[in-house]
């Protein structure tokens, strides 16, 4: 808002993944955020929820380590997801989802080279609370536009967006689905990137009028 470049009255937001979910929180109590766009949002608690085996062991763990720090202990540091493919494979895994992921974020020409894929494992408790649209059909007032996969997966991204636009009590709500179109293809192939761009490109235009 203090940026002279920056139009206050015209302030859009953009979450994608789990940045849609954290986008949808935060627009929650931001109404200076006009009008809200995500693609493949998700929100991340329900997602660790459904995903890990035990998360309630996983909360026990998590006080543990958070003891064990507090008296001096090395902070633990776990790996989102396998660090390879050929890791996965040993793992057994054979979730299609999943192994994406690994492709994209660890093998990638996309893969970032600071990128460690370890997360602090106190972390987890955080992540298990979250809530990302528990309150959207009290505060979500905003234009909002919903872009999910056609394809559905292990990653419950067009479930969920499916579940935020049912939740939103927006007068200007709109949803797309990209047909043949998973979590991570909506990241980077232009066949599916394009049709999501060419539609924010217009609920923008449409709800950030000066």
């Amino acid at each position: 808002m203090t940026l002279p470049y920056v139009d206050d009255a015209r302030i859009g937001l953009l979450g994608i993944c789990a940045g849609g979910g954290y986008a949808i929180k935060a627009a929650l109590t931001e109404p200076r955020f006009r009008a809200i766009g995500t693609i493949v949002a998700n929100d991340i608690g329900e997602a660790l929820r459904r995903l890990l085996p035990d998360f309630r062991q996983t909360l026990a763990d998590v006080a543990k380590q958070r003891t064990a720090e507090a008296r001096g202990a090395a902070p633990r540091r776990d790996p989102w997801i396998p660090d390879s493919l050929k890791d996965a494979e040993e793992a057994g895994i054979d979730d299609p989802d999943l192994l994406e992921a690994v492709t994209f974020y660890r093998e990638s020409q996309y893969r970032h080279p600071n990128s460690t894929n370890r997360l602090l494992f106190t972390s987890y408790g955080g992540l298990l609370g979250f809530d990302a649209f528990g309150l959207v059909p009290d505060l979500l007032t905003q234009p909002i536009q919903v872009i999910v996969g056609g394809r559905r997966g292990a990653t419950g991204q067009f479930e969920a967006g499916q579940r935020l636009f049912d939740l939103s009590p927006a007068e200007h709500k709109h949803f797309l689905s990209v047909e043949g179109a998973g979590h991570y293809d909506m990241y980077y192939k232009p066949e599916y990137v394009s049709q999501a761009v060419e539609r924010l490109v217009k609920f923008y235009s449409q709800h950030l009028v000066a």
